[in-house]
């Protein structure tokens, strides 16, 4: 279990007991952080351990984790410290890989995610959780194939990771960087959403990156994927499209939890470094 964290200390500490009620627990849990201080007590059933790294970035966090367990692991599991997981999440994960050679990565079923609100209190989390194990008590059956993971929640087979790793020319957030490196994977077996993979996003808005960063990503990271060739053109043309839109509409009467101008600043800002031939996605370093 790899989790990079930064700022986020309770949601981290929460994440911990959530992986103490697992009905199969991680055999290695590792929280990537550059401050100590945002680290979790280690806990002596789960035996949580700290890494601290030199760089703030997800990507640059979560690389050095993999370097350290990819060798003598079988599945590595991606969750972001906000992630609230059913505690049958770790035991269907690991029958759903030990059933199924050809699967290579796998991703769960977001039953509410707060990324695109104000974000969800534990007890909103947990109660979506309960809701749908009600509605489906042995699990829902439902599997279809992805052509990347969603990085709050996946897991992919070591042995078919190999050498890859998360691209850190994508700084910070990284945004897309799942898209990126998983869909790479392809090339080796399948990606699927497996809906008894259940979880709740609770998109906790500290320790996120700024509006007009987060803007300028989501233009920049999109073209850069295009020409590296690791995501679909029409699904990248079409985000970068919706992502003017949404912003430039919400931008007149903006939520409260969303810097939409910044946003909407942001993306005007990598359109014109696209058109003029210099986007980047380390150009936020700048902004």
């Amino acid at each position: 279990m790899i989790v990079a964290t930064l700022g986020r200390r309770e949601a981290a500490e929460d994440l911990v007991a959530d992986l103490l009620a697992q009905t199969r627990r991680p055999d290695r849990t590792l929280f990537a952080v550059i401050d100590p201080d945002d680290a979790p007590e280690s806990d002596p059933v789960l035996g949580n351990e700290t890494l601290v790294c030199e760089h703030k970035g997800s990507c640059h966090q979560r690389n050095r984790a993999i370097d350290i367990v990819a060798a003598n692991s079988d599945l590595l599991v991606f969750f972001d410290d906000d992630f609230v997981p059913d505690r049958h999440y770790l035991e269907r994960l690991h029958d759903a890989f030990e059933s199924d050679p050809s699967l290579v990565g796998a991703t769960g079923l977001v039953v509410a995610d707060g990324v695109n609100g104000p974000g969800l209190s534990r007890d909103e989390a947990l109660a979506a959780i309960r809701g749908k194990a009600t509605d489906f008590p042995g699990g829902d059956l439902n599997e279809k194939p992805v052509f990347g993971l969603y990085g709050c929640n996946m897991a992919v087979r070591a042995s078919a990771l190999g050498d890859r790793r998360f691209d850190e020319a994508l700084p910070l957030y990284g945004w897309m960087e799942d898209l990126d490196l998983t869909n790479q994977l392809l090339a080796e077996g399948e990606l699927r959403r497996i809906d008894r993979l259940v979880g709740a996003h609770r998109g906790i808005k500290a320790g996120r990156t700024s509006g007009v960063r987060l803007g300028y990503s989501q233009v920049a990271n999109s073209v850069y994927l295009i020409r590296k060739g690791t995501a679909p053109k029409r699904p990248m043309y079409e985000n970068i499209a919706k992502y003017l839109i949404v912003n430039g509409v919400k931008s007149i009467w903006p939520e409260p939890f969303v810097d939409r101008r910044g946003r909407l600043k942001g993306n005007l800002v990598g359109m014109l470094d696209w058109i003029r031939g210099r986007s980047r996605p380390d150009r936020i370093l700048e902004l």
